[in-house]
This record gives structure tokens, sequence and C-alpha cells, in this order.
């Protein structure tokens, strides 16, 4: 079981959700097609989002920002 989930949500909201609902966040990232994508501390955690949040799940293909520089940092 994956722990990233697409949600079309805000990052603010994403984590309010995970905080309430006890579930650990391993990483949030926005997307540039709008949106976040999260990852769960565990695959249990993200189940439990992914039934709690069915209705902000996004699906079909998502675009994700670059994280990498372009050059090396040294």
């Amino acid at each position: 079981m994956s722990r990233v989930l697409f949600l079309n949500m805000s990052e603010t909201a994403a984590v309010d959700y995970c905080k309430g609902k006890d579930v650990g966040v391993s990483a949030i990232e926005k997307l540039s097609s709008g949106g976040v994508r999260l990852v769960c501390m565990s695959s249990d955690g993200a189940e439990r989002a992914r039934t709690g949040l069915k209705s902000k799940l996004i699906k079909g293909e998502v675009t994700r920002k670059e994280h990498r520089p372009s050059k090396p940092l040294w």
C-alpha cells in the first residue's frame, strides 16, 4: 500500500486534517497542477487519510515541481 496521496486541498488543510486524525506526515509539497502531494509516515495512516479524504483525492495525471537544483550546490 502506498503512503502517497495527491489531494486537492491546501497544505495547511491537509496537515490540520492529519493532526486531527493522528496521521503522521513524512513530507508534503505543493503541486504545480494545484493541490498537494502528502506522504504519510505509515501505510495505515495513509489508508485512514485516504478513507477520510476520499472526495479530495486527485485522480489522473499529476505534475510535480522539480525539487533538485539544476546545478550542484558545491
